[in-house]
């Protein structure tokens, strides 16, 4: 390195570009924690959708099962839109 000049390490910097406010964090943290719990309930809604195709299949099904099942599934279906409209911006606002 030339004499006069800094590199990264020794160039002051300005802590208010690293400093993100608690209310921020939490935010993010929420945001990131409902993304995920979105992933998990399309991904047991998808499974359900599969387990229950193969067991129409099958002559000897167990009707109760299946309607337990289909209602979990309406059930997951419910929780995924009301996540989805969640993360949703607000346009009026």
């Amino acid at each position: 390195m030339e004499r006069g000049t800094t590199d990264d390490r020794t160039r002051p910097f300005s802590c208010k570009s690293f400093l993100v406010s608690e209310h921020d964090s939490k935010v993010n943290t929420d945001l990131f924690k409902n993304i995920e719990r979105l992933r998990q309930l399309r991904i047991e809604h998808r499974d359900l959708d599969d387990v229950i195709s193969r067991l129409s299949l099958d002559f000897k099904v167990d009707e109760l099962q299946m309607k337990r099942l289909k209602k979990r599934k309406l059930m997951l279906k419910d929780q995924i839109a009301r996540l989805e409209s969640q993360l949703i911006p607000d346009l009026n606002a």
